[in-house]
């Protein structure tokens, strides 16, 4: 998995690199994709309510394959809110703390 790779790393990876770190985060192309070509994002919560918004207009068919593919997640009920926070926790691993990190 994509980890850490920092908000404008993510915003200049090549279009296929940056639909394969989405699709690690919430298993449907579709969504990476729409995600991905919405960039760049200015900060994390901009990724954020795009993610949010993008996983929302998912078909109960793409939702149902989704919640199927993060099977190691733990889920208090199968709903849209619950991906939602699986999603973003991933997104947030994958991006790394929002103030970046120290140089050195």
């Amino acid at each position: 998995m994509h980890t850490s790779i920092g908000l404008d790393r993510f915003n200049e990876l090549p279009r296929a690199s940056a639909v394969h770190a989405l699709f690690e985060c919430c298993p449907n192309v579709t969504w990476a994709e729409k995600l991905t070509d919405l960039r760049p994002y200015a900060d994390h919560p901009a990724l954020f309510t795009a993610a949010e918004t993008e996983l929302s207009a998912l078909s109960s068919v793409d939702l149902d394959r989704a919640f199927d593919s993060v099977v190691r997640e733990t889920f208090s009920e199968r709903s849209l809110a619950e991906l939602c926070r699986v999603t973003r926790e991933r997104i947030d691993r994958m991006l790394g703390p929002a103030a970046g990190f120290p140089e050195y």
